[in-house]
């Protein structure tokens, strides 16, 4: 096998072993996916007054739910704000991953051997890029997945299903959350590299999430409305991060100055 393949076998090992790290892998994305699914449930059975559509407001401006029923036009709203949520999973998954890979092999005291074998520097960071980015990926795909079937389990109409399988959703997930998992290992490194707290590293690097946070705000208060060109607008601007923090990340990763000073 090669070095780069050992690395992530051995990233993922570490992974399940840790508690902390394989709650955010796992129950992290679960909950955001359940609930979205959930609302929809409740929506269906319970329906929706007159009073609670019209508060709504500017929400109900976007064309994509003209024509639908209340109950249809606030599932479709409030589900369709929610899946903006599995953008985060590309980045707190890796970005957990990454911090705690550099900075919690110090603590275990397994970091000082892995950095004196013959290993070379990019193969090293490719495998713990590796190990951190797919996850990050294949959650939030599996989570829109899952979100899907749990649309089609709760009969949604045939409408509003069209509003989740919008193509802009392939924008947003086959386009911006691998390039969002590109800056959130790209953070981890560089961060990690840095310090000697996971905790601290997990913090500094939490930092990232802040953006999507406000993207998230800014979509479910209307000031923004969803659409590919919002996603396409965003993946541009993260891309042009990824080329900035990238080269950053391999040349603050150190191993000799990481030997030393961590001592």
């Amino acid at each position: 096998m090669s070095p780069i393949g050992t690395i992530v076998r051995k990233e993922w090992a570490e992974v399940r072993s840790n508690r902390l790290v394989l709650s955010v892998v796992v129950v992290m994305p679960l909950v955001i996916t359940a609930i979205p699914v959930v609302m929809l449930a409740v929506m269906s059975r319970v329906g929706i007054s007159e009073a609670d559509y019209a508060e709504l407001g500017r929400l109900l401006e976007d064309p994509r739910f003209a024509g639908l029923s209340p109950t249809e036009a606030m599932q479709s709203i409030l589900a369709s704000n929610m899946l903006v949520l599995f953008l985060l999973m590309p980045v707190m998954v890796p970005l957990t991953i990454a911090t705690y890979s550099i900075v919690g092999e110090k603590i275990t005291r397994s970091l000082e051997p892995l950095l004196a074998t013959p290993i070379a520097t990019h193969e090293l960071l490719a495998g713990k890029a590796l190990a951190a980015a797919i996850p990050g990926v294949l959650t939030a795909w599996t989570s829109y997945a899952l979100f899907l079937v749990g649309a089609r389990i709760f009969s949604v109409s045939d409408r509003v299903f069209a509003i989740f399988i919008d193509p802009m959703w392939l924008v947003a997930l086959l386009l911006l959350a691998p390039l969002l998992t590109v800056m959130a290992v790209a953070v981890g490194t560089i961060v990690s590299s840095r310090t000697t707290d996971p905790r601290a590293a997990e913090q500094l690097g939490s930092f990232v999430v802040l953006p999507l946070l406000l993207l998230v705000i800014g979509v479910m208060t209307g000031f923004l409305q969803l659409g590919a060109a919002l996603f396409l607008g965003a993946a541009g601007l993260v891309a042009l991060v990824d080329v900035v923090l990238v080269p950053l990340g391999v040349r603050l990763f150190q191993r000799e100055t990481i030997l030393t000073w961590w001592k």
